[in-house]
């Protein structure tokens, strides 16, 4: 039961999934984790076809110097109130100003971006590098049980 509460705990999935979880990784933690994040990948497969059309705009400055607007949408605006996705919202505002993209995904890549450029969702997550943006995206897709997308950004730096 300590397990079940712990991944729960950590991952946001409901007891039953996390039980499932355990009992598919042999009571392996680590395991049990994968589990659930193929499963929320799975569950974000199947609602990439929902409209989008709730959301918020989240602003971010980092030191007076860059600011960040970033429209990130879901499918009801009970969710954009959750903590969840403000969390989230957060977190893909910190990556843009820290880490530059030129675009959402790479089919948004502007024709002049630079070669070496990577699309924020297939950047690595700043605050955990086993991760990339749209596996932060997909966790929290997992947890609400939304479809959740950036639709788009802007980052601003003195001096530009």
């Amino acid at each position: 039961m300590d397990q079940i509460k712990a991944l729960r705990a950590e991952t946001g999935a409901g007891v039953m999934d996390c039980r499932q979880a355990l009992t598919e990784a042999d009571g392996d933690i680590e395991q049990a984790r994968l589990v659930l994040r193929e499963k929320g990948i799975a569950t974000a497969s199947k609602r990439a076809d929902r409209a989008t059309g709730q959301g918020l705009i989240h602003s971010y400055i980092h030191g007076g110097r860059i600011g960040v607007l970033v429209d990130l949408r879901c499918e009801t605006d009970f969710v954009a109130k959750t903590e969840p996705f403000k969390e989230l919202a957060h977190d893909i505002a910190m990556q843009i100003a820290s880490m530059n993209p030129a675009g959402v995904s790479a089919d948004d890549m502007p024709g002049d971006a630079d070669a070496d450029a990577v699309a924020l969702l297939d950047q690595e997550f700043i605050k955990d590098g086993s991760q990339t943006i749209n596996d932060r995206i997909n966790d929290v897709i997992a947890s609400i049980g939304e479809r959740i997308e950036v639709a788009r950004f802007t980052r601003y730096e003195m001096g530009e």
